[in-house]
């Protein structure tokens, strides 16, 4: 599967307009501070973008930051823009031909960016094993991929290698596509139907128990929408399966529980994250608005308070007395249903 995948990015398709659906074409909502960064970065870089989501957490300054699956290094160059001379962003891909695209450009960025040096490196090697690339336990602040889980053949091996070379408190942010349902074996081994980011693409209820097995306990999701697979022919052959981009974010973080306890803690956002002075966003339940008394279960007082995002927030309460489970935890599907175009606009959903 690694080398149908190597063929199908580095040789099959030479820009995203090559692709046979929607799946890994998507860029919806891109935040207003994000836009003029997009606009300094080359445009075959651009050109050779493949993704389904935004892979861009909040407070990245400094910060040592892991893309899984960089491609031609779009995304790269947008955080090496947001982690700034003292950060640097390292991006790992397994094919050839993306890579010398985003390393061909690399001077280019520097210069638009206004560093006096690049704070960029690219890897040629797989996300599922990381430590042949020299990375040391524990040496990454923040992992992010955009639409590549799905490609990898053994996913349990990515998030395994993820953990290990995260620091405590330290974020694994990632898109990718899910899917509502196990996807059969006849559909996995289709390799348009692979390469197009769909029938690689995990059960969602499988994907979280595969990143609790590894360590991340609390996986939040983030953001989600339906996706269209925009070709009669290849939607004709996935039948009944639904099929999501999904955004989630998972900590590193040992003493998180199972379910979200209350412990009767709340916090005050200061609204001094950059581009978000009114409200953060921890994940898809969780808008907290600058200010003001935020009740919070404690996997989420934890995730604010032991990683970066602690110095931006003011604190009450312990861990001293428990409450019982966090009033509006549920369980079920946890995407919506809202089938929306390339584009981001909605174009219909099922009940």
């Amino acid at each position: 599967m690694h080398d149908t995948i190597q063929q199908y990015y580095g040789q099959i398709l030479s820009s995203s307009l090559d692709l046979q659906t929607n799946a890994c074409r998507t860029d919806a909502g891109l935040p207003e501070y994000v836009k003029p960064i997009l606009a300094q970065v080359h445009d075959e870089v651009l050109a050779r973008y493949y993704g389904c989501g935004l892979v861009l957490p909040e407070s990245l300054d400094g910060l040592t930051v892991l893309d899984l699956g960089c491609g031609a290094g779009r995304d790269v160059y947008v955080l090496s823009k947001l982690v700034g001379e003292h950060g640097r962003v390292i991006g790992v891909d397994m094919t050839e031909e993306q890579l010398a695209v985003a390393s061909r450009h690399e001077e280019y960025h520097r210069k638009a960016f206004g560093h006096a040096e690049s704070n960029v490196r690219f890897l040629h090697g797989y996300i599922e094993r990381l430590s042949e690339l020299q990375l040391a336990d524990a040496s990454v602040d923040v992992i992010v991929s955009n639409c590549v889980l799905n490609l990898a053949p053994d996913k349990a091996a990515v998030l395994s290698e993820a953990w290990r070379v995260l620091k405590p408190g330290g974020e694994l942010y990632f898109s990718d596509v899910y899917a509502d349902r196990r996807v059969p074996p006849e559909l996995t081994a289709d390799p348009v139907l692979y390469g197009e980011c769909l029938s690689g693409a995990l059960y969602w209820n499988d994907f979280l128990g595969l990143a609790r097995a590894h360590g991340f306990t609390d996986p939040r999701l983030v953001d989600d929408h339906g996706i269209t697979i925009g070709n009669a022919e290849l939607a004709a052959r996935t039948g009944n399966i639904r099929f999501y981009s999904a955004t989630y974010r998972l900590f590193k973080l040992d003493n998180l529980e199972s379910a979200c306890e209350d412990y009767g803690q709340a916090v005050v956002y200061r609204g001094t994250i950059p581009h978000h002075p009114h409200v953060f966003e921890l994940d898809k339940h969780h808008r907290i608005e600058t200010g003001k008394f935020f009740l919070i279960c404690g996997n989420s007082w934890r995730m604010l308070h032991d990683t970066r995002l602690a110095t931006h927030f003011d604190f009450y309460g312990n861990f001293d007395r428990h409450y019982g489970i966090f009033p509006g935890c549920g369980t079920g599907l946890p995407f919506d249903d809202t089938i929306r175009d390339a584009a981001g606009n909605q174009s219909g959903g099922c009940c």
